[in-house]
């Protein structure tokens, strides 16, 4: 965005400098331009799988130090599988997001504990109304202090959870990611009715109030 500086006229200009005080007045108007945010110093990669992608990416657009989320497959064996492959529950992958965060704003433990209260921890294969592996709760760590982080994450929800049943949610080191089709991403911002109905329809805000209580 670009914001116009004008020198404001005058009704006479009297004296030796009137002609160039005139030139000054109708010389071009001075521009300054906006400068861009500056580009964080560092970003790391999260990846999580807790059921419908639409969700979790919606979710996770909400944490502050969160630059970028993208909706894709991870831990099947087919290389670069589509929608319906992965639907058809025989490639072994999971519906997951990939996170592109800032750790100056954000830390991984910090979008763990977002993970967990977002997910319903304690079905395998499973997340709300949808059934299958493809929904299956995961966390895919990127390297080894990633994997040691959500272990230990793991076993003090498994210590103050507000429930009775066990977590069962997986973690597992993370392998190829691929990207989802296009009209995936940031689903619920293109098609907001239908993103919310589906939501609602599949009793994943309820069921997550049942198990966590108001976060």
């Amino acid at each position: 965005m670009k914001a116009a500086l004008r020198v404001g006229g005058a009704a006479a200009l009297v004296g030796a400098g009137t002609l160039a005080a005139l030139a000054l007045l109708a010389a071009p108007a001075s521009t300054v331009q906006a400068q861009p945010a500056a580009a964080p110093a560092r970003t790391e990669v999260a990846i999580f799988a807790g059921g419908c992608f639409w969700c979790v990416e919606a979710d996770f657009d909400k944490v502050r130090g969160v630059i970028s989320t993208t909706s894709g497959y991870t831990g099947g064996k087919v290389a670069n599988p589509s929608y319906e492959q992965v639907s058809s529950k025989s490639t072994g992958h999971a519906e997951a997001v990939r996170i592109v965060y800032d750790p100056a704003v954000v830390s991984y433990k910090a979008l763990l504990g977002h993970y967990w209260k977002t997910t319903d921890p304690t079905t395998a294969d499973r997340q709300f109304c949808d059934v299958g592996s493809p929904y299956r709760p995961a966390i895919f760590a990127t390297d080894d202090a990633q994997y040691a982080a959500a272990l230990a994450s793991r076993a003090e929800v498994e210590k103050t959870k507000p429930f009775k049943e066990p977590i069962v949610t997986a973690i597992e080191r993370a392998g190829a990611f691929y990207a989802a089709e296009e009209y995936h991403q940031d689903y619920y911002h293109k098609n907001p009715v239908r993103y919310n109905y589906y939501r609602a329809g599949c009793g994943r805000d309820l069921r997550l109030k049942q198990l966590w209580g108001s976060h």
